[in-house]
């Protein structure tokens, strides 16, 4: 049946979201918005330590990140809030200059990302190769564990049973039901616990004070001055790349967790909506949250726009609703679910001995690279930059032996054919001269390139420079065999590039 024959009523139907459809996702979602909500208060708080402002700006912007992201963003049931690599990028500007410029620098990179994601920024993420997304993942997961080891250093003895009995919870009460995400009954039996047996130990109201009322719009107070602008630029377009590297990695994963595909291009814009909304509201910005985004996608299941929705509004419920109750959720039950995480979003596989024996040794040194790199400096983006360039590398000098030459002599001595195979590109051509025997070879000298391609002027520079060097013992060169593309890129260049033969 063509859509033209269905009724309006069923048309109607198939516009309205997934959820609505059915009340098993409807359930889900709700369910897992809820406890990434749970999850996020303390990590918002503590960002909001790292970037110098009150807890109550981190907090904010989790709220207002996550509900925009919701409804403008490319991957659904991605979680966007503020992070610590924001955070870091944009710490220094607000103890220099202070707060105001803090604000205004988050609005000034949400319009950078918006005009980056309309330059097609996104289309970039196809030259991250697999065992960078590898080293991405498995230092993600041990950021998120090594995140949590303060929270278990030098605290009071109840909080490893409460630990233990967190993650016993999540191990053994999906084989009973998983009706119910396991994280949230983890955090309710444990606070019931520690409020009802009076067990002291840390709690999320430790962390910082939570805010009573919604945030209010303004604009940031700074001078609107080139001064201004020269002062925040920097840092917004560093935050407008660590936070699209980061959210379009994080989208990247998200695709691949649940077999279905994003619009990097829409997620990138969406980004810079969500920080430019963040901004106003007096948020510190953010990007996508790749540990509440796992307990969203992998731990709870949820697969729609509403639980991204849900979890910024129930972040602000229970900040000004339920703030006394919030409070007292001891850190031990969410540090348990965030250890669980990390396991979960480990790669176990990658590292199985019988995986590594089998595996490439420039594809086990560039996941040792991003996992080096992230770790070192705690940036993800700056991994993934490092381990990509370093997989470029390896590549290159990969490819670089594929070219080969075998020289045929014609029986009666007067032609020589020279076949060159492979893929002729800088790394490749560099020493494709040396390859030829210019002083014994006959007079005519062939050199078929059918076997091959010419991708760049390094390639078409070799080729020149062989031809001199014939030319100069008075023998001719004649190339054949040389595909559309090559033809046109030798037309162009050869004769050009070292003032002629």
């Amino acid at each position: 049946m063509t859509s033209s024959a269905l009724s309006p009523a069923a048309r109607l139907r198939g516009l309205r979201p997934d959820w609505l459809h059915d009340p098993k996702v409807w359930r889900t979602e709700i369910l897992a918005g809820l406890v990434v909500a749970l999850a996020l208060i303390p990590e918002a708080i503590s960002f909001s330590v790292i970037a110098g402002v009150d807890p109550a700006i981190g907090l904010f912007a989790s709220f207002t990140m996550a509900v925009t992201i919701s409804v403008v963003g490319g991957r659904r049931a991605m979680i966007s809030a503020a992070t610590g690599a924001v955070a870091l990028v944009i710490a220094p500007l607000n103890r220099e200059h202070g707060f105001g410029y803090l604000v205004a620098a988050v609005i000034l990179a949400g319009a950078f990302q918006i005009v980056l994601g309309a330059l097609g920024i996104a289309k970039l993420m196809r030259f991250v190769p697999r065992s960078v997304m590898v080293g991405f993942v498995n230092s993600l997961a041990i950021l998120i564990f090594t995140a949590q080891v303060p929270e278990m250093h030098d605290v009071p003895w109840p909080v490893y049973p409460l630990l233990a009995g967190g993650l016993a919870l999540m191990v053994f009460f999906p084989k009973v039901t998983r009706v119910i995400p396991a994280p949230l009954v983890s955090i309710v039996i444990l606070t019931a616990i520690t409020v009802a047996a009076g067990i002291a130990v840390p709690t999320v109201g430790d962390k910082g004070e939570l805010p009573s009322a919604l945030p209010a719009p303004g604009l940031p107070d700074v001078p609107f001055t080139l001064d201004t602008l020269t002062t925040i630029a920097p840092y917004a377009l560093a935050m407008a790349l660590v936070g699209l590297m980061e959210s379009l990695m994080t989208a990247k994963l998200v695709d691949d967790i649940t077999d279905t595909h994003s619009s990097k291009t829409r997620e990138s814009v969406g980004q810079g909506i969500a920080n430019i909304v963040t901004g106003f509201l007096g948020g510190m910005g953010g990007c996508a949250m790749i540990g509440q985004t796992m307990i969203n996608v992998k731990v709870s299941g949820a697969r729609t726009r509403l639980s991204t929705f849900l979890a910024g509004s129930f972040l602000m419920v229970l900040c000004i609703v339920f703030g006394p109750v919030v409070s007292d959720i001891p850190m031990a039950a969410l540090v348990a679910v965030m250890v669980m995480v990390s396991f979960a979003t480990f790669d176990w596989h990658s590292i199985a001995p019988k995986t590594l024996k089998r595996m490439p040794a420039g594809e086990i040194a560039v996941m040792a690279v991003t996992v080096a790199c992230v770790v070192a400096t705690h940036n993800l983006a700056i991994g993934v930059v490092v381990g990509t360039v370093t997989a470029m590398v390896v590549f290159a000098r990969r490819v670089a032996h594929l070219a080969d030459v075998t020289a045929v002599v014609d029986p009666d001595g007067t032609q020589v054919v020279y076949s060159v195979t492979g893929e002729l590109f800088f790394a490749s051509s560099n020493d494709l001269v040396t390859r030829f025997a210019y002083a014994t070879d006959p007079d005519r000298v062939v050199i078929d390139l059918t076997a091959t391609h010419i991708w760049d002027a390094s390639s078409v520079a070799a080729l020149d420079a062989i031809e001199t060097k014939y030319a100069q013992r008075g023998k001719t060169v004649e190339i054949i065999g040389l595909n559309q593309p090559s033809a046109r890129i030798h037309d162009r260049l050869s004769g050009e590039l070292t003032g002629g033969h």
